[in-house]
């Protein structure tokens, strides 16, 4: 089992920036990608972006891609989501999750793992 703890949502206006954090505990050493996917009211859970626990190899959706940058520390077993430029359309609950077999990136069903999410509020 792995275990997984969001934080650093919050509010923020138009073009500014937060960094979320994904800790990670229990077996990481099983784990194969950590994601990020986001989930507006009244819309389905959207794919942000993924990082290989072990390698260098991360994607991003292409809506973000130039704003936000995620990156890991393995020794701290932790997950960061940099977001850049915010838009009010970033305006989401960010999932983390984490999952332990070889599987497309994109797809919800790569990840085993989630936290219980944290708010990120844009406005305009």
């Amino acid at each position: 089992q792995v275990q997984l703890v969001e934080s650093g949502g919050g509010l923020v206006q138009a073009g500014g920036s937060l960094r979320l954090s994904c800790a990670a505990s229990g077996r990481t050493f099983s784990l194969y990608q950590v994601g990020w996917f986001r989930q507006a009211p009244g819309k389905e859970r959207q794919f942000v972006t993924a990082i290989r626990w072990r390698a260098d190899t991360t994607y991003y959706e292409d809506s973000v891609k130039g704003r936000f940058t995620i990156s890991r520390d393995n020794a701290k077993n932790t997950v960061y989501l940099q977001m850049n430029s915010l838009k009010p359309e970033d305006t989401a609950v960010y999932y983390c999750a984490a999952g332990d077999r070889f599987y497309q990136a994109y797809a919800y069903q790569a990840y085993a793992y989630w936290g219980q999410g944290t708010q990120v509020t844009v406005s305009s």
